[in-house]
């Protein structure tokens, strides 16, 4: 029997099943990771064999937005992302589960927090359709205004990155973490430089870990967010991160 699935502002999508046998790949952090560029026609077209977990924990084709954590959730870099891997393996189907959160400091995506307990429910609910293969993750911007937050910030994640590996049930799964805007202002963001210094070292201190760098990606205009087309370039140096972390893709 046919399930039919609704995105808002969109016609209705028929789907023939919901999708099983999917490279889930979890999607955390702020809002760089949620998604801030402008959404084009490009950005809402499916992308056959890609799908997102929607607000509802139904499988909906995934197209831009993909998160809802705020109602100003626009383009992210997860479906360039997911489009960079297939063209390594075109006959997989990869499961995108949104769970990041603008504006969120470290601190509130510790274990037991509501953003992790949240993160992890999430990750349960889209479990029975594939194998969890990948986490991103991207913030630090919330953490980049004070000096101990930005000093401590690998000894926090460690930790808490560790505690959600072994929720999705794989010590090792890989991880890749991306450098913060090369654009955030001084003035607000003083310790930035030393927040991505700790991005950068975070494969150091953990295993299975890639750092993505963000040199040369432009601000939508606001000196806090990647524009459009830096969240697409951003999103295959992603993949890419992630294809030197997993030999066996495909």
């Amino acid at each position: 029997m046919q399930r039919r699935v609704f995105l808002a502002g969109m016609p209705a999508l028929a789907l023939q099943a919901q999708p099983a046998g999917m490279k889930l790949f979890l999607l955390a952090g702020q809002s760089n990771m949620a998604g801030r560029g402008v959404v084009t026609p490009e950005d809402q077209a499916p992308i056959p064999g890609v799908f997102a977990l929607n607000k509802e924990m139904a499988w909906v084709p995934a197209v831009d937005p993909i998160h809802f954590d705020k109602p100003i959730a626009a383009v992210g870099l997860a479906r360039s992302f997911a489009r960079t891997l297939l063209r390594f393996a075109p006959q997989q189907k990869i499961g995108l589960v949104p769970a990041a959160m603008g504006g969120s400091s470290l601190d509130e995506w510790k274990p037991g927090g509501a953003l992790f307990t949240q993160a992890v429910q999430r990750a349960k609910a889209a479990a029975p359709a594939g194998t969890f293969c990948g986490i991103l993750w991207h913030q630090g911007e919330a953490d980049s205004g004070k000096e101990e937050l930005a000093r401590s910030y690998t000894s926090r994640w460690v930790p808490m990155m560790n505690a959600l590996r072994g929720e999705l049930g794989s010590p090792e799964l890989p991880v890749v973490v991306g450098q913060l805007g090369e654009f955030l202002k001084t003035e607000s963001s003083p310790y930035a430089g030393v927040v991505n210094e700790h991005l950068a070292q975070l494969p150091l201190r953990a295993r299975k870990v890639a750092f993505v760098s963000s040199a040369g990606l432009k601000d939508k205009g606001d000196s806090v967010h990647f524009d459009t087309a830096g969240l697409h370039e951003f999103g295959r140096r992603y993949g890419l991160a992630y294809l030197g972390l997993d030999a066996g893709w495909g």
